[in-house]
């Protein structure tokens, strides 16, 4: 089954299939970067997944097959103009709405992904990257730094790396990439592996794949002690889902589980 709806911005495209919402950046003539109908539009897809309970995943890309996105779109001049009296900034809010999204988030990286394209990969789940994608941080290049993006950066991979990524503003390839853990796979069928990747999961409880997104995405920050003590809760809220009755129920019984996703 097959939905056609349109977010907000024109420069982005979404379709829901088979539980699976598909989210394009359709900006394919600048590199799919990013403008502020794409950051709006991003938003308020990541808001709005939480209340769907249709939806089991969420795949972001960008048209074509030369750019995941270029980052923002420097051709207007207008990237690095703020309203300082705001508190806070749509990118900052874009990654803010990330965090709070417990439907999986897959990045299906088809080409260039660079300056804020690495903070829309970083905020990703998961990404799946195609052989020709190349991976960078470039904002020295231009005078400026990945502020922001270090915040959905650090802890994908090591300190050393991603140092080196910042001040160098030099790419490295997918290859380098999945070494040092900042993608989970390079597929030569992009479509193909994204779809590998979701048929992983899209038979899981999606109580729990839902409640543990929410539980990782806090535990993350915390000391050994706040996370125990925070977890030991949670795990007793796993159990009371109709879901963990379900498929223990279903483990004894030797059956597959008929998830209800509550």
């Amino acid at each position: 089954m097959t939905a056609e709806t349109s977010t907000s911005a024109p420069d982005l495209l979404s379709r829901q299939e088979n539980g699976v919402l598909h989210l394009t950046i359709n900006r394919e003539a600048r590199r799919n970067a990013m403008n502020a109908a794409v950051v709006a539009g991003l938003t308020e897809a990541l808001t709005a997944a939480n209340s769907n309970r249709s939806l089991r995943a969420i795949a972001l890309t960008g048209a074509g097959e030369k750019a995941f996105c270029a980052g923002a779109d420097l051709q207007t001049g207008q990237s690095f103009k703020f309203d300082y009296s705001e508190p806070s900034q749509s990118i900052a809010n874009l990654f803010r709405a990330s965090r709070q999204l417990n439907v999986p988030l897959i990045a299906r990286v088809n080409g260039a992904c660079m300056a804020g394209g690495m903070g829309l990969m970083a905020m990703c789940d998961m990404v799946v990257a195609a052989p020709h994608a190349i991976f960078g941080l470039p904002e020295v290049k231009v005078g400026l730094f990945p502020a922001q993006v270090l915040s959905v950066l650090q802890g994908l991979i090591g300190p050393r790396a991603l140092s080196e990524l910042c001040i160098t503003g030099e790419p490295i390839s997918a290859q380098e990439a999945l070494q040092m853990g900042l993608i989970n796979r390079v597929s030569d069928d992009l479509d193909a592996g994204v779809q590998a990747l979701l048929d992983r999961f899209l038979d899981k409880s999606p109580a729990a794949i839902r409640r543990g997104l929410y539980l990782m995405k806090r535990t993350g920050a915390m000391s050994f002690e706040e996370s125990m003590a925070f977890t030991e809760s949670q795990i007793a809220l796993f159990a009371l889902t109709d879901d963990a009755a379900e498929g223990q129920a279903a483990f004894r019984e030797k059956r597959k589980p008929k998830w209800t996703g509550t």
